[in-house]
């Protein structure tokens, strides 16, 4: 499996995050635990997201991925500081999640993808950005992954493409196609799908993406010269509430 180069998107470093403080207590006692045992993790989820796009909202739950080994010795660390199996409230399939709940916060310990397509692997863990947030120094997903991940995630009553969308304008210009495209493999309609929507939202900021990634999925490559608020009206088509927060611009 080709390697992802290392990461040349710069996450903007955080000290405080709008996470309540009895929160991130609950937070906090689980990664220390976890650094203690010396289980390799990285956070994934909103927290991911608000660090590769910067725009910060509040969440109720910290998604933790680890190694397929590491699921039981991870699963043992909320049980133990008195947080209870999410299923006993409402039922999940355990075969690639474990959720633990305590009053209004839950932590979610992830060792495969949704679907299956995909274990967590090393990469997933050693390859993303680093952030200082709260006073804890952490690792998140590649942003590669999470799109990868997000791109499976087209439900009836789940949709992770404004993610997808938002990480792809983030990260855009300095993403390691090839390695997407390599995790993607015969999947790549869903990845040309969603970088057509992108390209028709953000022309501008399409146009800095490599031309060669254009051929890749068949579309053509963004007119050069778009009109920097030209997305605005487009992202109001969709959905008029702020969901696509990213800069007015949409030129490198």
């Amino acid at each position: 499996m080709r390697q992802l180069r290392p990461n040349n998107h710069t996450a903007p470093e955080r000290t405080t995050a709008p996470i309540p403080a009895a929160q991130w207590a609950v937070y906090r006692r689980v990664i220390a635990e976890a650094h203690r045992r010396g289980i390799r993790f990285a956070l994934g989820g909103g927290l991911a997201v608000s660090v590769y796009t910067g725009h910060w909202r509040e969440s109720k739950d910290l998604d933790i991925y680890v190694l397929p080994a590491d699921r039981d010795a991870m699963i043992g660390i909320p049980r133990r500081i008195g947080m209870a199996d999410y299923y006993d409230r409402v039922p999940y399939d355990r075969s690639w999640i474990y959720r633990s709940w305590t009053g209004d916060v839950i932590v979610d310990v992830m060792w495969a993808m949704a679907n299956h397509r995909a274990p967590v692997d090393d990469i997933w863990l050693s390859s993303g950005a680093r952030v200082k947030v709260n006073g804890e120094h952490l690792r998140v997903l590649p942003v590669e992954e999470m799109i990868w991940d997000k791109l499976y995630v087209l439900q009836r009553d789940r949709c992770d493409w404004p993610e997808v969308l938002k990480l792809i304008y983030a990260a855009g210009p300095t993403l390691d196609w090839e390695h997407l495209l390599d995790r993607v493999g015969d999947d790549l309609p869903l990845l040309a799908a969603a970088l057509s929507i992108f390209r028709w939202l953000c022309p501008g900021r399409a146009h800095c993406f490599p031309e060669w990634l254009w051929r890749q999925v068949e579309l053509p490559a963004p007119t050069p010269g778009a009109a920097p608020d030209a997305h605005r009206a487009r992202v109001d088509l969709l959905d008029r509430r702020a969901w696509f927060a990213v800069p007015e611009a949409a030129l490198c």
